[in-house]
Order: C-alpha cells, then structure tokens, then sequence
C-alpha cells in the first residue's frame, strides 16, 4: 500500500494511534505532519521517523484553538507544497480534565470543554485544510477518530460517547458536503487500543467504579474482544493507512468498526451488568 508524495496532517500525533500512523504513513512515503500540545513528544516522534528515513515535521496545535489550527495547515502547505488527508486523531476523555465525571458530578465546562477538542476541534481543522484538499490531486481525503462509543453508550463516558456519536454522523456530513470537490470523509472506530491515554482513563475508571460494575474499560479488555487481544496502535493505523491512500478510492461515509469484535455481541445493557 504505497502512500508516495501523500501529505498527511495528523492531530494528536505525537502518541498513541497518531504516532503509530505517523511512522507507518512515512514508511510507505508520505510527508506526516504531526501535531500536538505534547510538544517534547511531538518532537521526538518526529526525530524517530527522519531517523527511519521518512519525512516528517512537528507543529504545535490546539485543535480547539483557531489560530493554532489555521496555522497548521498553513505550516504543513508551506512546507510540503499542499495538503492531502486529514487524519483528525486529537481527543482527550473527561477523566483527564476532572475528577467529577459522572453525570450528575460534571461541570459544563468539563463538557464543553470536550466538545470542544472532539468536534468542534474536527470542524475546525477541516474547514481550515479544505482549500488544500481541494487542489489536491491524491484521492484527498478527511480520517476522523471514532469509537465504539459513537454506536454504544457506555457508564462513565458521558461527554466523551457524546462526542463520539457526533463525530460517526459528522463525518457523514462531510462526506456529502465534500463530495463535489472528491473529497472523501471516513471515520474509524475502535475498542481498547494499548495507548497511553486508554491506560490513563482506565486506571480512573477502574478506581472509581464499583467493585461490582462491568465497563468497556474496566476488568481486561481481553475478556469482551472476541480477537483475544488487546488492540495495537499499528491495527489501527493499517486501517488508517489504507483509508488515506487510493486503495480506498470507493470507501466514503464510513464509520468503520475496529474493535476486535466487541459490538458483534456486547451490548450496553450488559456493560452495565443488567
């Protein structure tokens, strides 16, 4: 699957299933553009795929930010002559912002506040990259971050399956609002992934839930995937990968589930432990 000459953006790039897309993407030959607000590891993501002989820069980006967003794309067009996939990748779930994270506890701020980087952070970066996708000639393409929380409600996870659920049919807008340009718009969507950030919001899922509650995050992921595993970020990035090049020329409006098998028989009936 060759991603030749093919400029990627990437947000929340600097771990995780971004990173793992950043060096996949550079090693089949795109030019990766990571961003982040983890500027040290953005950096040094960066320094490992030039070190494998791929391209790639690092640009600092809020992505509830404007003008860190318009900047971005201004930065990535500059420096690599256009832009052809987005892979909007940044997220963060309401157990990294407040300990007060159940319904009844949240703040509006903590909610908006996710709203904020998980979709309006989207809308943003791709209203600003699509004067780039637009000239692009590289079956361009926008890649949104999903879960198995944009089809299923999960306890703790309010704001964030809220978000989720936004972006499975945000993207689908995009998709036919991009269409007259041939710009094509999927999303991706996976169960437990080995990252930094799931061990983060399951360790404080795990402590605050009841000794007796079943969560999509508590216990070992293992025993609700039918793949007896874990997730890898490079299974998602394969995914990712193969979305941003023209193997995938007629995949659009997709939101893809990548979740070892999860949703094939679980139910949030049973997450609950009804």
């Amino acid at each position: 699957m060759s991603l030749k000459d093919v400029t990627i953006v990437i947000t929340g790039g600097a771990r995780g299933i971004g990173a793992a897309t950043a060096a996949m993407a550079a090693a089949r030959g795109a030019n990766v553009v990571i961003s982040d607000v983890i500027d040290e590891v953005g950096e040094a993501t960066v320094a490992k795929i030039i070190a494998a002989g791929g391209r790639a820069i690092y640009a600092h980006c809020d992505v509830s930010s404007q003008s860190d967003v318009t900047a971005l794309m201004e930065t990535a067009a500059k420096h690599f002559g256009g832009i052809d996939v987005l892979h909007n990748n940044a997220g963060i779930h309401e157990t990294m912002i407040s300990k007060d994270f159940t319904f009844e506890s949240m703040s509006v701020e903590t909610f908006d506040r996710v709203m904020n980087v998980n979709v309006r952070g989207v809308f943003m970066c791709t209203k600003a990259a699509l004067p780039y996708l637009k000239k692009s000639k590289k079956s361009p393409s926008v890649i949104n971050a999903g879960s198995t929380a944009s089809w299923v409600g999960y306890p703790f996870g309010l704001a964030y399956g809220t978000s989720k659920g936004a972006i499975a049919l945000l993207t689908k807008n995009l998709a036919v609002a991009l269409a007259p340009f041939g710009i094509r718009a999927n999303c991706y969507c996976p169960a437990s992934v080995d990252t930094d950030m799931v061990k983060d919001v399951t360790a404080t899922l795990m402590a605050a839930a009841p000794a007796d509650a079943d969560t999509d995050s508590g216990g070992s992921p293992i025993d609700t995937h039918l793949v007896h595993r874990i997730g890898e970020p490079d299974d998602v990035a394969e995914l990712v990968c193969f979305l941003a090049s023209s193997q995938s020329s007629f995949v659009n409006g997709v939101n893809w589930l990548i979740d070892g098998g999860v949703l094939a028989w679980r139910d949030s009936v049973q997450s609950l432990g009804m």
